[in-house]
């Protein structure tokens, strides 16, 4: 399915609807995107379980050529069903176009249940490295029995022989571009610490090049203050008092960990939005999954997807309508009024809102209707 020929000068963006509850907030989320006015001409696509129905992959050709020629999609989550052409079709849809940056906003909007009064943190993760490289080897192959033996050989280490083996790889460019790209970000957004995150003291190799690189680009960025924690301790300091941080990077694992931490901190992941990164292109996604058992019931929260159309708009240019979005839902939130059943405070008996409905409300703030 392309775009309306009526939308032809619009700016063209692929639309994801995804599985599971993806078509249903992902409606809601091109329904308020239409509401602030600014003209999309949408190319509709499929990535996960509904594109390997159709189509025996879940990562069609069509599909990368369209966000390659929009250079913006708006996508569902998705799922990768067994027997696909890859492990993990997000982790794929990422390696293949080089979206090597995560953008994970955690911020507190007044109305949402949650126990702390300030969050306002930025989490950026590496996103093609690290240990979700893809590269392991099962327990008991001719392989993993191999690389087992070589490492006995070179470092004198004896793994066990029954261990299924994972590869750990940060790369020193892949390092500079992220932690680069953390500081940019900061200096764009007003912000005035970026604090890196590690397990250096241990992996002194992996993480330890990561922490060398973060510390030497931070000199070239002398407006913006920079330190540095080991991760579990940064967990530890998030729960007790989140307003300390502005900034993280993070490699990949850890980046994934802390992202859902931060959400957390926030009301959940269903108000959580995502962006995915690279050199012209950007994927923008909810960070929760298909929450199968909701879909098709008009009750899964569109906060998260909603709220990552509105990083979309700001990204290809539309700062105003972007900031007009998140106003109408931070709008809504507040008022208390149009909300699903997760974003009921206990005690709260009023009627929750259905997805539609919710995104009713979005509109309605933005049209001057409400």
């Amino acid at each position: 399915m392309n775009a309306d020929p009526a939308a032809t000068m619009a700016r063209r963006v692929t639309l994801i609807p995804g599985d599971g509850v993806g078509p249903e907030v992902t409606d809601a989320a091109r329904r308020v995107v239409e509401a602030t006015g600014v003209a999309i001409g949408w190319d509709a696509r499929s990535i996960g379980a509904q594109a390997f129905e159709e189509t025996a992959r879940v990562l069609p050709a069509e599909t990368l050529d369209s966000i390659r020629a929009n250079g913006v999609a708006l996508k569902g989550p998705t799922e990768t069903p067994p027997g696909a052409e890859v492990r993990n079709a997000n982790v794929a849809l990422r390696r293949e176009l080089d979206l090597y940056a995560n953008l994970r906003p955690c911020r507190r909007y007044p109305g949402v249940p949650t126990l702390y009064d300030q969050v306002d943190l930025l989490v950026v993760r590496e996103n093609t490295e690290d240990t979700y490289t893809g590269i392991e080897f099962e327990v008991g192959t001719p392989e993993a029995e191999e690389l087992i033996g070589f490492v006995e050989a070179s470092n004198g280490v004896r793994i066990r022989k029954d261990s299924g083996i994972s590869v750990k790889a940060i790369s020193e460019s892949g390092s500079e571009r992220i932690v680069r790209f953390a500081f940019e970000e900061a200096r764009r957004r007003g912000r005035r610490l970026v604090t890196a995150v590690h397990k250096a003291n241990i992996m002194k190799l992996s993480d330890g090049l990561f922490l060398a690189v973060a510390r030497r680009v931070a000199e070239q960025y002398p407006d913006i203050s920079f330190e540095d924690r080991i991760v579990d301790a940064l967990c530890m300091q998030l729960v007790s008092s989140p307003e300390r941080f502005e900034v993280l990077v993070l490699p990949n694992l850890y980046g994934d960990i802390v992202a859902s931490l931060g959400a957390g901190l926030i009301g959940g992941s269903a108000v959580a939005p995502g962006a995915h990164l690279g050199e012209g292109l950007a994927v923008f996604e909810p960070t929760h999954g298909t929450a199968p058992r909701l879909a098709g019931r008009d009750e899964a929260n569109p906060v998260g997807m909603m709220l990552s159309a509105a990083m979309m708009l700001r990204h290809v240019g539309e700062r105003d309508a972007g900031d007009r979005l998140e106003g109408a839902i931070a709008g809504v939130l507040a008022e208390g009024t149009d909300l699903p059943a997760d974003l009921r405070a206990p005690g709260d008996d009023r009627p929750a809102a259905g997805t539609s409905r919710m995104a009713d409300a979005v509109a309605e703030r933005l049209t001057g209707r409400r």
